[in-house]
């Protein structure tokens, strides 16, 4: 993005042999190779889903975890519950860490803080002598109640640094210091089990990058939409795990605040996956917790829990890569299983041979297989009709049309049933809402999911294939840090609290500055989670003021409206306990006046095709625009098809199509 708002785009295939490599292929690009053009860049910022893929394919590192005496097997025993509990042969994600490099440490802290039994070092240091002859890689520390009292965890690091010197070492009251002790020791083990991947990887990228020419130093999205630097990546790796979707939720909250949408539901198709996120008054929600790699068809309650800020969102097994098949009781599923980019759909051409999403979608015309990525990669849709044949329509006895419209059409269905049902478990009904559609497929499939969720306005950004891209030049530098004090609200040490969230917004303004922040354009935002005694999970509620009597009355006030808003029932005579306090430190959102490229010497009629219209029940001509050559105020009316290099958005019939200022397509249902 220029200084002037410009925005130019390029999309790459992932490397999976050298990921910075497909990086610097897409800098070179967009630079149009000039070294110039390079060296003039002043901002670099990335996500990855390199933690993400360490996690969910088990190729972190060699790691050990230590812990307080008599709790070793707090990773294994996890939590009672169940996510199904009439199933006597569940699957639970195995740990990170296998219990053989579990070490136990002779030391004990109160839940007050107070020290029971001293720190053995001795033994520390005979435990460290058993990790050296295991070739451990990587430590995580997690003391009991060492969110109260740091020191002895702090004191492990200090010897673990000396005796293992290169080996990086995660502390839980560093990288999670709040109360629940397996979420803590998840959390803790994940870091430091992605942190060496991590390293490396933005090593080579920041000396890939500095060797192509661009000096501008290197930024990292996070999970919960903030910029930091590449040091505070590395310190936290753990919080990159939803880099990417991360982005696509911010711009979505820059398009929603820019266009003037109160409420929007945000729908990411990718390849693999699709992810809703709720936004209203141009704010992502956020949450605390984020499971990783779910087992069982994407079940709550089925991944691995890590206790990090994360825009909260749900995922699905739905992507263009997700494949179609029948089950044993000749019924049509799709998803979650995916074929990826790699061997791919049918369609691709590299090896895949089970019918996809996407193998469907080019079967029902809605894809040119001349014009895929901008035409840089043709499709064979002979190979995806053979596929199809083969193992749907042949099953279910049907043509390959139908099984191809039911391919799309179940994929839909799935997508439009999770929104729901993360709209109502927050007391919201999607049809008040907007539906904004981006990644590579959403584009593709939002007119139907909208169809089926009553939604009325679709808003299709320009570039949507790019979109969670394009939400890293516009989120802002921002860390957040937590720290567990549980204490009743009414009879809250004031001064105390009031203390040590001085010391987390110091903590907060260091990390953030090291963006290139100045200290005078840093804000702070302070939250305390709060719960009705005797409940297990908390509500977060902001804090206005100065902590006192008054401040605290306020604060409960809002605590009982935000519950009410939550769960429609309210019990105020139940004492409310604060569980921890949360402090986010955050720069100014960098400012975009947004105008992409657009190709005003081309025509906006590329032609007509067949494309399958489920309202006519057969394939209809339909015509096919390019989207860079419509022009602000065009007028259009389903259905049509209209295609950028990215991705390609289907109206269906009847549907007014606009095209806004900046190139955004506004489609408004029948």
């Amino acid at each position: 993005m220029s200084a002037s708002g410009e925005v130019r785009a390029a999309k790459v295939l992932t490397n999976y042999k050298d990921l910075a490599a497909a990086v610097l292929e897409g800098v070179r690009q967009l630079t149009d190779g000039a070294p110039a053009a390079r060296a003039a860049i002043e901002r670099v910022v990335h996500g990855t889903t390199l933690a993400t893929n360490a996690l969910l394919q088990r190729k972190g590192a060699r790691t050990a975890l230590l812990v307080t005496a008599g709790f070793r097997d707090t990773l294994e025993l996890a939590r009672e519950s169940r996510f199904d509990i009439y199933d006597i042969d569940i699957e639970l994600p195995s740990p990170l860490v296998p219990r053989k490099h579990v070490f136990e440490i002779e030391e004990r802290v109160g839940h007050d803080g107070e020290v029971a039994l001293p720190l053995r070092e001795e033994q520390v240091k005979s435990v460290i002598r058993s990790m050296k002859e295991q070739k451990i890689e990587a430590v995580a520390v997690c003391l009991l109640h060492a969110f109260r009292n740091p020191a002895h965890e702090r004191r492990v690091a200090e010897l673990l640094a000396k005796e293992l010197p290169g080996v990086p070492v995660s502390i839980s009251s560093d990288v999670m210091p709040d109360i629940r002790e397996y979420e803590r020791a998840s959390t803790t083990a994940a870091n430091a089990y992605v942190q060496p991947a991590i390293r490396g990887y933005l090593d080579r990228l920041e000396a890939g990058l500095k060797g192509e020419g661009v000096e501008a130093p290197l930024s990292i999205m996070t999970s919960d939409g903030g910029i930091v630097s590449c040091a505070t990546a590395l310190r936290y790796p753990v919080r990159l795990i939803e880099s990417g979707p991360a982005g696509g939720a911010i711009a979505s909250a820059f398009y929603a605040r820019e266009t003037g949408i109160e409420r929007t539901i945000a729908l990411d198709m990718g390849g693999t996956t699709a992810k809703v996120c709720v936004i209203d008054a141009a704010t992502p929600e956020q949450a605390t917790e984020f499971e990783v790699g779910r087992v069982f068809r994407f079940a709550k309650g089925s991944g691995l829990p890590l206790k990090i800020p994360v825009i909260e969102m749900i995922e699905i097994g739905a992507g263009g890569g997700s494949i179609a098949g029948v089950s044993r009781l000749g019924l049509l599923q799709v998803g979650p299983d995916s074929a990826g980019s790699d061997p791919g759909p049918a369609c691709y051409g590299l090896g895949g041979t089970a019918p996809t999403v996407t193998d469907a979608d080019l079967s029902l015309g809605y894809l040119d297989p001349r014009y895929f990525l901008g035409g840089r990669m043709a499709l064979d849709r002979d190979a995806a009709a053979r596929a199809i044949e083969g193992q749907v329509a042949r099953p279910l006895g049907i043509s390959v049309a139908r099984a191809a419209w039911g391919i799309h059409e179940v994929v839909n269905e799935n997508m439009a049933r999770a929104a729901k049902v993360h709209c109502l478990e927050r007391g919201k009904d999607a049809r008040e809402y907007a539906l904004i559609a981006y990644g590579g497929a959403g584009p593709v499939h939002a007119y139907r999911v909208a169809q089926a969720l009553g939604i009325k306005t679709i808003f299709y950004p320009v570039r949507a294939g790019v979109m969670s891209a394009f939400g890293f030049l516009v989120a802002p530098a921002a860390f957040e840090m937590v720290r567990a004090d549980l204490s009743p609200l009414e009879s809250a040490d004031t001064a105390r609290i009031t203390a040590f969230l001085r010391e987390m917004e110091i903590e907060g303004k260091k990390l953030v500055s090291t963006c290139g922040v100045p200290a005078s354009k840093l804000s702070t935002e302070i939250e305390a989670n709060l719960r009705f005694a005797g409940q297990s999970f908390e509500l977060p509620v902001p804090v206005r003021g100065a902590l006192g009597k008054a401040e605290l009355a306020k604060i409960k006030h809002r605590f009982f409206e935000l519950y009410q808003a939550r769960y429609h029932r309210l019990s105020r005579d139940v004492p409310v306990e604060i569980v921890s306090w949360r402090v986010v430190v955050k720069g100014p959102r960098p400012k975009a006046s947004i105008h992409f490229s657009k190709a005003a010497d081309r025509k906006a009629l590329k032609g007509r095709r067949k494309v399958f219209m489920p309202e006519a029940g057969a394939f209809v001509s339909c015509p096919v625009y390019d989207r860079y050559a419509l022009g602000p105020g065009a007028r259009l009316r389903g259905p049509a098809i209209i295609e950028e290099e990215e991705s390609t958005a289907v109206v269906g019939p009847r549907a007014a199509i606009r095209v806004d200022a900046s190139g955004n397509l506004w489609v408004r249902r029948p």
